[in-house]
């Protein structure tokens, strides 16, 4: 039986084989592995801006009869409210200027103006009533966020 093929190996010892699947299941896993932790180290990349730091808007028991409410409608049509318990003028936005510098004139440094946009109001108009705000030099200017419907 010396000359068999089909024989075992000498002194009765199994020849040593690799097994390929096991190493490729933890190339794999390795693999997986590198892939999640390299997808996780992003890294933003942002410009340093200084933002302006929010001031609470002041509580309504402390708003005056003087507080003009300026509303601005999904529509582009301006509101005009003079105290808290006035009621709403339906006004032009060629009105604001012009309404803006007589309560700013009347009112000199306690004049105080809350903006407000409509639910679905476009930006635009708002920043340019705001601009408006700084030209007739009101310096306590408050954007309201809370969503109500126009003219209230």
């Amino acid at each position: 039986m010396a000359g068999s093929s089909s024989a075992p190996a000498e002194d009765g010892k199994k020849k040593a084989r690799i097994e390929i699947i096991p190493l490729i299941d933890v190339i794999f896993f390795l693999l997986a592995t590198f892939v999640l932790f390299t997808l996780s180290l992003n890294k933003l990349a942002s410009l340093p801006i200084d933002l302006p730091a929010a001031v609470p808007a002041p509580p309504s028991d402390k708003v005056d009869e003087t507080t003009v409410f300026l509303n601005i409608s999904d529509q582009g049509t301006c509101y005009w409210k003079q105290g808290a318990l006035g009621s709403p003028e339906l006004i032009s936005t060629a009105e604001i200027r012009p309404r803006l510098q007589d309560y700013a004139d009347r009112n000199g440094t306690q004049a105080r103006v809350f903006l407000q946009g409509d639910m679905r109001a476009r930006f635009g108009p708002v920043v340019l009533a705001l601009d408006e705000v700084r030209r007739a030099h009101i310096a306590q200017v408050s954007v309201q966020t809370t969503v109500q419907p126009s003219g209230k």
